[in-house]
């Protein structure tokens, strides 16, 4: 008989999808329902349909499931920030668990995994050390200072963010006065006018530092006096910036950064380490669950002090201090020039000389250091993007074979497609645990332990 569009149709909800949205089905085909959960009964007008499956915008809860909470965001279905907010938070580490073992094996192949149970948050709210707010003027020409809703650029504004920092609403408020009493001008994306772009705001979670950065399209703030004094009244303001970015362009930050005040990073640390953190600088946003996964790492690494282990995007050098504690020699590659400056200062900071860090593609700096130098790796580190490790250094690693790999991923589609490529050259998954560092979003980090074959009998 088949389904058609704009027809409205009553499913119970049976799944939870990669994007946090609710499954259910009606006469074989399978209806996708954003905003609806496990075991809600709804009412649903299909606003797509292929030919096996269709998508339906949420009408009614009929009945609805014993997972779904009130959220405490009034916003948060049209924010693109906290995709499940309104699911209990329990059931979304069941969720975020059962999505990485369904990436294992349907996109890895790999079956009988062991994979632990997920390290939950204890807090799951008020996290994020890093916040970057769009700013925007409406069609009728109103000062909007908020995040992206789902799939657009239209900016959603709300008082209070309930993964944020709480300091944030003060700064932005401060932003929102500055803008309106100087009429600074913001940024239009179709013609690529206007000034004032973004605002990023760092906070360092145990020091309590806070950094705000303002993204422009030009070369400098008019009256920025007047924002510095009104931003230097936040108690633990360290450092005020700009960032010049006049490309045409969806990246938020341009390579040039002015510091307007104090300095040019804040600090904050993880376990024993201290980092300097600066603008550009890649640091892991949620700090207490980084600790656990961070720990994780070193337990995995299993260092008993002889080993000499390559870290392999390592960014600022967050895990290879945090390695180098044990290890005899950490070697960290980076191909963002600022970040391994950044990684050196924080080596140099904590009085850490155990570590080199190069800039470079791995799959240049190791071959060359492996033939050239004898360095060989005990174990190899990465913790890539979300795109996950380009596939020549997947051979390198292959190349190198290492006693272990301990693999630190953001998204599990494409940790599965890395394990299956390392897993059919000569590597075993002994173990994986998912952490949450994202509550009430879809994302989940994982950390996976794999040996070469050869020690496959080893734990």
């Amino acid at each position: 008989m088949g389904i058609s569009k704009n027809d409205y149709y009553t499913i119970k909800i049976e799944d939870i999808g990669d994007k946090g949205e609710g499954i259910g089905k009606y006469e074989g085909y399978t209806i996708f329902v954003k905003d609806a959960y496990v075991e809600d009964e709804v009412k649903v007008k299909l606003t797509k349909v292929k030919k096996n499956y269709a998508f339906g915008r949420l009408i009614e809860i009929i009945k609805p499931s014993p997972y779904r909470i009130e959220p405490p965001c009034e916003v948060y279905k049209q924010c693109g920030g906290c995709q499940i907010q309104g699911l209990d938070y329990d059931k979304q580490l069941v969720f975020k668990e059962k999505k990485v073992k369904d990436a294992l094996e349907r996109i890895g192949k790999l079956k009988n995994i062991n994979i632990n149970t997920i390290i939950g948050m204890e807090h799951p709210f008020f996290y994020r050390n890093k916040s970057q707010y769009p700013v925007k003027r409406d069609n009728e020409g109103n000062l909007k200072i908020g995040f992206y809703a789902t799939r657009s650029h239209h900016v959603i504004e709300h008082e209070k963010c309930y993964i944020g920092n709480p300091v944030n609403e003060s700064i932005i408020e401060i932003i929102k006065q500055y803008v309106h009493n100087n009429n600074i001008s913001i940024y239009d994306e179709e013609n690529h006018k206007g000034l004032m772009r973004h605002i990023l705001i760092r906070a360092g979670h145990f020091t309590k530092e806070i950094m705000v950065c303002i993204v422009i399209n030009g070369k400098d703030l008019p009256q920025k006096d007047q924002v510095i004094k009104a931003l230097t009244t936040i108690p633990n303001m360290k450092s005020i910036s700009v960032n010049i970015n006049t490309e045409k362009t969806n990246v938020i930050l341009g390579h040039q950064t002015k510091k307007l005040w104090g300095t040019d990073y804040i600090l904050d640390t993880l376990g024993n380490i201290t980092y300097q953190i600066s603008p550009q600088s890649f640091y892991q946003v949620n700090t207490v669950q980084t600790e656990k996964l961070y720990n994780k790492v070193l337990e995995y690494a299993q260092i008993k002090g002889d080993e000499t282990i390559w870290d392999i995007y390592c960014g600022i050098g967050t895990i290879t201090l945090y390695l180098a504690q044990k290890a005899k020699k950490v070697y960290g590659v980076e191909i963002v020039k600022e970040a391994i400056e950044d990684a050196r200062k924080n080596a140099q900071m904590n009085n850490i000389n155990n570590v080199e860090f190069y800039t470079g593609k791995a799959e240049d700096v190791i071959p060359r250091k492996y033939n050239e130098e004898g360095i060989y790796a005990d174990t190899i580190v990465v913790d890539p993007p979300r795109k996950g490790c380009d596939e020549s250094v997947l051979k390198t690693i292959v190349d190198i074979s290492p006693k272990k790999m301990i693999y630190v991923s953001c998204d599990p589609s494409t940790l599965a497609r890395d394990l299956k490529y390392l897993c059919e050259n000569g590597f075993e998954v002994k173990e994986v645990q998912p952490v949450d560092m994202f509550g009430h979003t879809v994302h989940v980090e994982c950390v996976v332990l794999m040996r070469h074959c050869g020690l496959a009998s080893e734990k």
